[in-house]
């Protein structure tokens, strides 16, 4: 019996998510392991960016990169200076950033709420199939279609 495809969407900065772009891995919670293993092959996930580059004020508010979970395996990396984040391999697929703000009425998990930035304060968070459709349209990506594993 297959297993339901989740869907995720991971905060970080749009620096950052286009290193793990090149790279085909993820990152969240400043490289946290225990949150990855929430994710499993198959699901999709699109990363949030609230700034361009991390610990400045550069507004970015956009969907940044969308792609599909290759497997279960969770693993450090080795960025240097003695810090080895925990990563989750995903192929990343051709998309364009989509800002957040015109899509704030559609998405379930900000509709209707003035404080919409609180739904992305974990860093990773679950949503809809929906959701992730409307995400998936406004980046212009070609992502496969929701299915049980």
């Amino acid at each position: 019996m297959g297993t339901e495809v989740s869907n995720w969407i991971a905060v970080a900065s749009a620096e950052h998510v286009a290193l793990g772009r090149v790279q085909g891995i993820m990152q969240v919670g400043h490289g946290k392991g225990a949150p990855l293993k929430r994710l499993h092959a198959g699901d999709r996930v699109a990363y949030y960016s609230p700034v361009r580059s991390f610990g400045t004020k550069d507004v970015c508010q956009a969907f940044t990169a969308v792609g599909v979970v290759r497997d279960e395996r969770v693993y450090q990396g080795d960025m240097g200076g003695g810090f080895h984040p925990f990563r989750k391999d995903v192929d990343w697929l051709p998309s364009h950033d989509a800002a957040i703000r015109p899509l704030l009425e559609a998405l379930s998990f900000t509709q209707g709420k003035t404080n919409w930035g609180y739904a992305f304060r974990f860093g990773l968070l679950k949503v809809t199939d929906a959701d992730m459709d409307v995400i998936i349209h406004a980046m212009n990506a070609k992502v496969p279609l929701h299915a049980p594993r």
